[in-house]
């Protein structure tokens, strides 16, 4: 029987919808819960782990208690092993901070706890700190368990390669549900995830690569300045279509091919029309072109040449065009594809059900497209209806009155 362990980094990706650009640090993730944000990486790991239920019987799930991974085990039909609680005891939670307001909000009940496991019981995400997670992944490498899953973004990444080191043999596979998402160890999707685990455990036969571990400076990037990382390698299994590719930084594009395309969306907006306009260097020249002020790394509301709004999240987004024609720019992250999920999860699933494919407008130079190893897009909503939704073709305007049909996958 395969052991496989599971680490769930309960506050991963809780910045994004909310517009915070990650929750490295306790006081960020106290501003995401102050301003609605709610967990999200166990979902993600839920999805992740349903797809090795056709091999349940196969394999037993070693893991965390509570939200660091118990709770999606259990909802996911397994019967886990827990890890000794003991070996997650430093640092003390009595020594990490609280107020009483966000006490109260991020205790409340879990949206994966099941009935009748202990009523009105609430679990608290101050029980998950950068430390927990290393010293999780120490354990579980101890066990030794046959493959490591864990649920986060680039920060918990780098938890996991500080704690295993730069030549563990142990293979991990990273279940995508942080912001920023830079690094090679993540799979395309929590599903792709859980599809790739089964084929790795079951088949026995995937080769193995050294994945690139990278992570940003949030604080900067919370400023619109990108600074990125490399921290190290963790080995994973080889798959073309089921592991995210690095992503890299675009070549300097031709000013003139980004102004074109500036040229092009601008030339075509409509009055009375709501304008998300999402992230990226690739968009900065569209709201440069209309004269106003752009929050690079964020996501910007315009109506009829004005700035409605700025470095807005998705509560901020749904209001806004609640009942209104409205429209989505957004560009293509290069080396990885993605279009939605990656950076910009303030642009969700619900904002997206909302506006609707048909107003979606992707732009991005020719050479971004053509460099894509997986020849076509990607997206990452964490609603797989609103996933098929965008899946199929769309067009990309790569200049002025020049376009791409691209496939979404």
């Amino acid at each position: 029987m395969k052991k496989v362990g599971l680490i769930v980094n309960p506050v991963a990706g809780m910045g994004g919808k909310v517009g915070l650009k990650g929750t490295d640090g306790l006081a960020i993730v106290e501003k995401a819960v102050m301003m609605g944000a709610r967990p999200e990486a166990a979902a993600k790991a839920l999805i992740a782990l349903k797809a090795l239920l056709p091999i349940k019987d196969q394999i037993e799930l070693v893991t965390c208690s509570g939200p660091m991974g118990e709770e999606a085990v259990l909802e996911a039909g397994f019967t886990p092993r827990l890890i000794d609680p003991s070996l997650l005891d430093s640092p003390s939670l009595e020594e990490i901070p609280k107020t009483p307001s966000s006490e109260e909000i991020i205790k409340s009940p879990s949206p994966l706890r099941g009935e009748g496991r202990g009523g009105g019981e609430v679990s608290s995400l101050w029980s998950t700190l950068p430390a927990h997670t290393e010293a999780a992944a120490i354990a579980l490498a101890k066990e030794p368990v046959d493959l490591l899953l864990f649920a986060g973004g680039d920060g918990t990444a780098r938890n996991i390669h500080n704690a295993l080191g730069e030549n563990t043999a142990l293979t991990v596979i990273g279940i995508p549900a942080g912001v920023k998402i830079h690094s090679a160890v993540y799979a395309t999707t929590p599903r792709s995830a859980g599809e790739l685990a089964r084929q790795y455990l079951q088949e026995g036969s995937l080769p193995v690569r050294q994945a690139e571990v990278m992570d940003i400076d949030e604080d900067a990037f919370r400023d619109g300045r990108l600074s990125a990382r490399l921290y190290g390698y963790l080995p994973v299994p080889c798959s073309g279509s089921l592991m995210q590719h690095l992503k890299v930084g675009g070549a300097a594009a031709e000013t003139s091919t980004l102004e074109a395309i500036a040229e092009q969306v601008t030339e075509n907006m409509q009055t009375e029309v709501t304008y998300i306009v999402g992230p990226g260097s690739t968009i900065s020249p569209i709201m440069e072109k209309l004269g106003l002020k752009n929050t690079l790394l964020g996501v910007d509301l315009v109506r009829d040449g004005k700035l409605l709004a700025a470095d807005v999240g998705e509560r901020e987004l749904l209001d806004f065009i609640a009942d209104k024609p409205a429209k989505i720019i957004v560009t293509v992250i290069g080396g990885q594809g993605y279009i939605f999920g990656r950076g910009n999860q303030q642009i969700s699933a619900a904002v997206i059900r909302q506006v609707g494919k048909e107003n979606i407008i992707v732009v991005a130079t020719k050479e971004k497209i053509l460099a894509l190893e997986q020849n076509s897009l990607l997206v990452d909503t964490g609603s797989e209806e609103v996933n098929n939704l965008l899946r199929g073709y769309i067009k990309v305007v790569t200049g002025y009155r020049e376009e791409l049909i691209c496939k979404v996958q």
